[in-house]
């Protein structure tokens, strides 16, 4: 359930909640990985957070098949790449990942912070800047990372990079609400859209099918 143009938010989840990344090796190839299929499917990653167990990817396709195809390519290199350094087999990922379209007037720079401050939910960090395998440090502090393309919404915080940047910081001051937490996580987790009455209507059109009835509305405050 894809559309051109809309963002999506994509979890992958190792079987059995176990680990997918181990070293530091893993954690470069798998971003590689994602580099190489997001330029060659036509897809930009606007966000990313690789947790020990699983993944969370911000992607905008140009096409309805475009993700399905990095998440396809990236399963099969970087499986293939964990079974022969571990010498394993079996399943790598839990089924298959897990996505959610994004309202993105009203919802994205939310998903952005929400897939940054994963590292400091879970208590690995204090401070999302602080953690290596996310893009919070090319978002945020202006580093380079080319596996980065800014959503429009995202340039539209500042009229240069140091006001967008200082904008971006400051979002991350705000704490996401509950409510907010739990819809994010509600609608990622039975693959719902994350938007409002309207934007479900507008997907529904668009796709010609119900996708549903997860619990829908406006981010608070």
């Amino acid at each position: 359930m894809y559309m051109a143009g809309i963002p999506c938010h994509v979890i992958q989840r190792g079987n059995n909640r176990n680990a997918c990344f181990y070293r530091e090796d893993d954690y470069l190839f798998y971003l590689d990985c994602l580099s190489d299929a997001c330029q060659r499917y036509g897809v930009a990653c606007h966000a990313y957070v690789l947790m020990t167990n699983h993944s969370h990817l911000l992607l905008s396709p140009k096409d309805e098949l475009g993700i399905s195809k990095v998440v396809q390519s990236i399963g099969r290199r970087y499986v293939q790449y964990v079974n022969n350094v571990y010498l394993r087999s079996g399943t790598l990922w839990e089924g298959r990942h897990k996505s959610s379209l994004v309202d993105a007037d009203n919802y994205l720079l939310c998903c952005y912070r929400y897939i940054e401050l994963n590292p400091v939910t879970a208590r690995m960090v204090e401070d999302p800047a602080d953690y290596q395998w996310s893009s919070y440090r090319a978002n945020a502090n202006g580093e380079l990372n080319p596996l980065i393309t800014p959503h429009s919404l995202y340039t539209a915080l500042g009229t240069s990079v140091d006001s967008r940047l200082a904008a971006y910081r400051a979002l991350f001051e705000e704490t996401i609400s509950p409510s907010l937490l739990h819809q994010i996580r509600n609608t990622i987790s039975f693959s719902m859209p994350l938007g409002d009455e309207s934007f479900r209507l507008q997907i529904e059109s668009a796709l010609n099918r119900s996708i549903g009835q997860a619990k829908r509305g406006r981010p608070k405050k």
